[in-house]
């Protein structure tokens, strides 16, 4: 696992567990007060990081890092908050997480269709896939390959280690990875809604506090 760290002095820090593929480039549009650790690239779970110094930690994960982070949390003190956002704890179940026809087109992804990719399941306007593709992430196709790879590994081995229980989730209305109606059962009155949104919300809040807030 690696991980991108924003020190702004705070006694509180949000972790954000992000998505398969991600890396810290997708989210420099957010600005908070708070510190900030993004968590990316889950080939493996190791992370060398002391959380003992905050007092209060504010857990967001999203996408994919939703499992990651309901096997993870446990390990973290002083968690005050845990967000869902567009993602499952249950990453590969059928109907919770992302289907095996949805992992295929991921698995399919090249540099001749990434973009295609990115048009039809992140973003929800052209002017959202502009900004994605200025902010897009820095891995490489093969990184993102591996991630799934140890991801669906993972899940095998943990799934049975899962805390399924977050605070509040957030899901888009438009999501074609993790679809609306399956979430609405599992999270029940926890669902927030993004209307006109797909998998990569990001642009429609000034920073991750904003989700916290929701």
């Amino acid at each position: 696992m690696q991980y991108f760290y924003q020190n702004h002095g705070s006694k509180d820090l949000i972790a954000f567990f992000a998505g398969w593929g991600c890396d810290e480039n997708q989210f420099v549009n957010l600005h908070d007060k708070k510190d900030v650790l993004i968590l990316y690239d889950y080939q493996n779970l190791g992370l060398d990081f002391d959380f003992s110094k905050y007092e209060n930690i504010y857990i967001i994960a999203y996408s994919a890092g939703v499992f990651v982070a309901s096997v993870m949390a446990k390990f973290i003190k002083n968690v005050r908050l845990k967000v869902a956002v567009c993602g499952n704890p249950y990453l590969f179940d059928e109907t919770l997480g992302i289907d095996k026809k949805t992992i295929e087109v991921f698995k399919n992804i090249t540099l001749d269709n990434y973009l295609e990719f990115r048009r039809k399941y992140m973003v929800f306007s052209d002017e959202e896939y502009e900004k994605y593709n200025k902010l897009q992430s820095l891995r490489t196709i093969e990184s993102c390959e591996s991630e799934l790879k140890a991801l669906q590994e993972m899940y095998a081995k943990q799934k049975d280690q899962i805390d399924p229980v977050f605070d509040k989730a957030i899901v888009a209305e438009n999501d074609l990875i993790f679809k609306l109606e399956s979430q609405k059962g599992f999270y029940q009155e926890k669902l927030k809604v993004i209307q006109n949104a797909k998998h990569h919300i990001f642009f429609k809040f000034n920073g991750f506090e904003d989700l916290l807030s929701l």
